[in-house]
C-alpha cells in the first residue's frame, strides 16, 4: 500500500467515515493541531525525562490519538470514535493533583523556561492551548457537534503540561524563573 493517494491534490481531504472537506476546514484545523501537539510530545519524550513523567506523556499521546479520531469524524457515535469522556478527564485531574503535591504553590507568574525538557513541555502546552482554541472554533462553526468532553480534555491537558514542566525543573534542581513585571512607562 502506498502512502500517497493523490486524493488530496486539490486541497480536500476525507473525514473518517464521512464527506470530503477543504483542508482548511475548521475540523481539519482542530485535529491537525492535535496531531501537531502529539508529534511535539514525541519530540519532548526524546529528551531526558524522568521515567514517571515519560509514562504520563506516553498515555497522553494515546489519548490524543483518541481525540484526533473523534475530531476526524463528522459523527463520532456512528463512526464509533467517541472515545474521550469523563474517565480520561478524571485521569488528567488525578495526574495534576498528584504532580502538584510535589510543587510549591505558585505565588506569581513564571517564565516558560528551565531545562530543555521543561521548556519542551511548555511549548507543548502552548500547542495544546491552540488545539483547544481550534476545537472551540469548530464547536461554534460546525453543523456536526463536537463533544464538550474534547474541550475539557484539552483544557485539563494544558494544565497537566504546565505542572509537569514545573515538576521536571524541580527534579533537575532548576529553580523557577519568576516574571519580572516592568515598570509602567512614564
Amino acid at each position: 500500500m502506498k502512502i500517497y493517494t493523490k486524493t488530496g491534490d486539490r486541497g480536500e481531504t476525507g473525514l473518517f467515515a464521512g464527506p470530503r472537506v477543504s483542508k482548511d476546514d475548521a475540523r481539519i484545523e482542530a485535529y491537525g493541531t492535535v496531531d501537531e501537539l502529539n508529534a511535539f510530545l514525541g519530540v519532548t519524550r526524546a529528551e531526558m525525562l524522568p521515567v514517571e513523567i515519560d509514562a504520563v506523556l506516553e498515555r497522553v499521546q494515546h489519548g490524543l490519538f483518541a481525540v484526533g479520531a473523534e475530531l476526524a469524524s463528522s459523527d463520532p457515535v456512528a463512526a464509533k470514535t467517541k472515545l474521550v469522556g469523563a474517565e480520561e478527564i478524571s485521569w488528567l485531574e488525578k495526574m495534576i493533583d498528584e504532580t502538584e503535591t510535589h510543587l510549591e504553590p505558585l505565588r506569581q507568574f513564571i517564565l516558560p523556561t528551565g531545562t530543555r525538557s521543561a521548556a519542551a513541555i511548555h511549548v507543548a502546552r502552548g500547542v495544546c492551548r491552540r488545539a483547544e482554541r481550534r476545537v472551540v472554533t469548530l464547536q461554534h462553526s460546525s453543523q456536526h457537534p463536537v463533544a464538550d468532553d474534547v474541550v475539557k480534555y484539552l483544557n485539563r491537558l494544558g494544565d497537566l503540561l504546565f505542572v509537569l514542566a514545573r515538576r521536571v525543573n524541580v527534579l533537575a534542581g532548576e529553580g523557577e524563573h519568576p516574571w519580572v513585571k516592568p515598570e509602567p512607562p512614564e
